[in-house]
């Protein structure tokens, strides 16, 4: 028999990666990985401003990588820098602000690691109902966004060409993005959420034909990975946060060997009909 505190660890896990599957479709699609690092590096300055303030900690991280988000839109239109460029500092900036203010609250005990490589097993109920409810949000949002979302990907000329205004797809994307980094962070931490979004729907891009499949299987790769990581994290006593991670990894390295086994085996089929054939 489960212990409370593993069912519950399995219910958010779940209900993270039932949200961050498709989402983390259009990280990889769009190119923006370092994207994700950035937002999920402003999480640590949004649980310190939470904690300076006796906030809600969900609460004040989404504001802060929404913030972040908006500030990068900003620079963009009136720095001289790129995209690569404006994203390190950013990221780095507030991950050094976030810890400078954790080392002055010394009045506040800080679970730094937690934070950094998240805390799965102590989620309680009202964290599974953020994660839940927010999860629902981010599916009901990304699912009206969609196909306009998906069309400025291709081709963002197309897109406005057909009145689908990608600006606001786009902005409307990175809201969702930080909704999904600050319900997640319990999960595997503010370090690792990045890997969460880009390692599943990685995977699901070697055996997908459509990106409404590729979004299925990013869904039940994290699924199978938060079960795994969550296994193995109480039998070998690991992290749960990391296992998790190192779970999806595992999944990614056998899916790309499997595939390229499968392809190699048509492939020699073909040749050996074709020299039937020749012959």
């Amino acid at each position: 028999m489960f212990d409370d505190f593993l069912i519950r660890a399995l219910i958010g896990g779940l209900g993270v990666a039932l949200v961050a599957g498709p989402l983390g479709c259009f990280v990889v699609w769009r190119r923006l990985a370092y994207f994700g690092d950035t937002l999920s590096h402003s999480a640590l300055l949004g649980v310190a401003l939470a904690l300076l303030f006796e906030a809600n900690v969900t609460l004040v991280v989404f504001l802060t990588a929404a913030m972040i988000s908006l500030a990068l839109l900003v620079l963009k239109k009136v720095a001289p820098l790129s995209s690569d460029a404006l994203l390190g500092l950013l990221a780095h900036s507030v991950l050094a602000i976030g810890l400078i203010v954790l080392s002055f609250m010394t009045w506040v005990r800080v679970d730094l690691m937690g934070f950094l490589f998240g805390d799965i097993l102590a989620i309680s109920e009202t964290d599974l109902l953020i994660i839940w409810l927010g999860g629902a949000l981010v599916l009901a949002a990304l699912a009206y966004i969609w196909r306009g979302l998906f069309c400025a990907t291709v081709s963002r000329d197309i897109a406005q060409a057909e009145g689908l205004h990608p600006e606001r797809m786009e902005f409307i994307f990175t809201v969702l993005m930080a909704l999904v980094i600050a319900i997640s962070m319990k999960i595997v931490g503010v370090l690792l959420i990045t890997a969460l979004l880009i390692i599943p729907a990685a995977t699901a891009r070697q055996v997908s034909h459509s990106p409404e499949q590729m979004a299925g299987f990013s869904v039940l790769v994290g699924m199978i990975a938060v079960g795994a990581g969550l296994t193995g994290s109480f039998h070998w006593d690991t992290p749960t946060g990391p296992s998790i991670v190192a779970s999806l990894i595992a999944l990614f390295v056998v899916t790309l060997l499997a595939v390229r086994l499968v392809r190699a085996v048509q492939e020699s089929k073909s040749s050996a009909r074709g020299y039937a054939a020749h012959d």
